[in-house]
């Protein structure tokens, strides 16, 4: 017991250690959860052989991954992504496959296990370059579309891999690394559970099994896939209606771990993926009023087993074997980031992309990924690929992942450079003036746009994304794509006579600098910002906007007060709530903002937490008030 709690100490606090420092650093949990193992393990040696026995059992979050995937892909979504995901998605991994197999066999590798390697380096990180791509705001970019179909192409097909690795392992002979470096040839065990059953029902099932004739099998298959289907299907929402009844929310978390566990074990008593039950669950399940409930149930439990097995991975990196073979491996590590590049770039180009939208999907998807950590342990388990081999090719796939960072910097130093005179059309000249200019014409600034517009008054529309303005036009909307930050755009647009500026953009940076810039030009403008945050209100009150409204505020108030509605309130006493709350709170982010210091943490300003403080027992005695007027009147 002591030992094992010792191990436990040791785990989490390398991961609560770690993974934050990574992920400040902008390289990832994935990555910071692979520093942590590497960490314990080689470096400070305080986990050892329990790490296998640990990973196995780590294995199942991929299973609960592969779950949550499922749930988030209706049939209808994965039909409407079609063309990408077979198209796109499929050529890149099917052509990464063949050429990374074709190099792993001229260094002499049986077909077979070539075939396990380029499967696995085939797959790029959707964990880095996914959250990569949100840090630096280019998942709506058209390169960015692209990747996301790519990675989820690879992540559907995890599935298929795992399904077809075990049968190279059947009808293959396996190549086996002796410690002098030469590879011998012996006959893989049949992948099959059907050695060594005990007297257990869960043995006993299994036997039962391995007993029928082939046809047996192939029914009892079929059987179990159209079992989770009909399951899904029609008794989900009786069994939910019962859990709901105990009134424990518990149950709720215990009934989404018995579907995958249940799933799980059905799929490997017929000889399949559970990763595959499991995907086949969640997209069945991905149309019902639970899968929210569900999401939020596995969530941490997928977190943490997957973060548990990427620490495994970190620990049982063979550092003496890099360093004996340094150059080799490092080598091969690029090589697989150049050849799974050059297939990328010429597919971008395949499929009309450009400029930095080509280089950003070549670049973003170079690297191996986690899912390879996932085939290579399948791949030992199932006697596809030998521990040798595996040992190298775990060494691989860290490295892409740790030069992905890199691979991103060299993106953006290309972006730079870059005039994307194919991507993007000459920006509009633009000729025509009005009381109102509108930066950035996205969900928020379209509604400005045509309340104004409807009300009588010309607006002048400014975007930098051609997309975005060909969209508006397609509707009717007149606008002008330009950088509404370059003075000479504001210029055209009729800044010197204009009598609002609606400051919509996405960019914080850019919407602090336009506001400040058009501050400074013209003190009589009236300023309207756009704010995501308090913080982002109180960098926009310094910059000099007059009203700065917060882009959930208002919509959260209107929530709140259905809220107060439902919960008893009348429609004036909830509305009177609203309104205390909406003049109180826009009069406290001004006096706030006047002691906000942007190099002080609010936590850490004295005199904004005692003005905070005083501000909300202001807002207590305003309700009571309002209560004592509402008593007084019915009295």
């Amino acid at each position: 017991m002591e030992g094992f709690l010792f191990q436990a100490t040791i785990y989490l606090a390398a991961a609560v250690i770690a993974v934050p420092i990574a992920a400040r650093l902008g390289l990832g949990s994935v990555l910071g959860y692979l520093a942590a193992g590497i960490l314990i393990g080689p470096v400070l040696g305080l986990v050892g052989a329990e790490t296998k026995d640990l990973q196995h059992f780590a294995e199942f979050g991929v299973v609960m991954m592969l779950f949550l995937i499922g749930l988030e892909l209706e049939p209808k979504a994965l039909w409407d992504m079609r063309h990408k995901l077979l198209g796109l998605g499929g050529l890149q991994v099917g052509l990464s496959t063949l050429a990374i197999m074709g190099i792993a066999m001229l260094y002499d590798q049986p077909w077979g296990v070539s075939l396990a390697i380029g499967l696995t380096l085939s797959l790029s990180s959707t964990a880095i370059v996914l959250q990569t791509l949100t840090e630096k705001g280019l998942m709506q970019t058209a390169g960015g579309r692209s990747v996301f179909s790519v990675l989820l192409a690879q992540d559907i097909a995890v599935i298929p891999m795992l399904a077809f690795l075990p049968l190279i392992a059947v009808t293959l002979p396996t190549a086996m690394v002796s410690p002098d470096g030469s590879i011998t040839v012996d006959t893989a065990k049949d992948a099959g559970h059907g050695a060594g059953h005990g007297d257990s029902p869960a043995d006993a099932a299994f036997t039962f099994i391995d007993s029928l004739p082939a046809w047996g099998v192939t029914l009892v298959t079929i059987g179990a896939i159209a079992g989770i289907i009909i399951m899904g299907v029609f008794f989900t929402r009786p069994v939910f209606r019962y859990i709901h009844s105990a009134k424990l929310r518990e149950m709720y978390t215990a009934l989404a771990l018995l579907i995958v566990v249940g799933i799980s074990f059905t799929m490997m008593l017929v000889g399949l993926s559970p990763a595959l039950g499991a995907f086949l669950a969640g997209v069945v399940l991905a149309s019902s009023e639970f899968r929210h409930e569900l999401e939020t149930d596995l969530e941490p439990f997928k977190g943490l087993l997957l973060g548990l097995f990427f620490i495994t991975v970190g620990a049982g990196i063979n550092f003496e074997l890099l360093a004996s073979d340094f150059v080799i491996i490092i080598g091969m590590a690029l090589l697989v980031i150049m050849v799974k590049g050059l297939i990328l770039f010429i597919l971008g180009r395949m499929f009309k992309l450009r400029g930095r939208d080509q280089w950003l999907f070549a670049l973003g998807l170079a690297q191996a990924g986690e899912f390879g950590f996932v085939l290579v342990s399948f791949s030992v388990a199932t006697g596809v690929m030998p521990d040798g081999v595996a040992e190298t090719l775990l060494l691989v796939i860290a490295l892409t992942m740790l030069i992905t960072p890199l691979l991103f910097i060299l993106h953006d130093i290309i972006s730079k450079r870059s005039v994307d005179a194919h991507t993007r059309p000459p920006d509009d000249e633009i000729d025509e003036e009005g009381p109102v200019i509108i930066a950035g014409i996205g969900r928020f600034g379209q509604v400005v746009n045509r309340l104004v517009q409807a009300s009588g008054f010309e607006t002048v529309v400014l975007d930098h994304n051609p997309e975005t303005i060909a969209v508006m036009r397609r509707f009717g909307f007149k606008a002008f794509l330009g950088d509404p930050t370059r003075a000479d755009v504001l210029r055209k647009a009729g800044l010197a006579d204009a009598r609002v500026l609606v400051v919509a953009l996405d960019n914080r940076k850019s919407a602090r600098a336009l506001v400040a810039y058009a501050r400074a030009q013209r003190p009589d403008l009236h300023i309207i910002a756009r704010a995501h945050d308090r913080t982002d209100v109180y960098h926009l009150y310094q910059a000099g906007a007059n009203d700065i409204v917060r882009e959930m505020f208002d919509s959260s108030l209107r929530a709140g007060r259905y809220a107060l509605e439902n919960l008893g309130l009348s429609e004036y006493e909830a509305a009177e709530a609203q309104r205390i709350f909406y003049h109180h709170d826009r009069m406290s982010v001004r006096e706030l903002a006047s002691l906000w210091r942007p190099d002080v943490a609010p936590g850490d300003n004295a005199e904004y937490v005692k003005r905070a403080k005083e501000l909300e027992k202001d807002l207590e005695t305003a309700f009571l008030n309002r209560a004592d007027e509402d008593d007084e009147k019915r009295a």
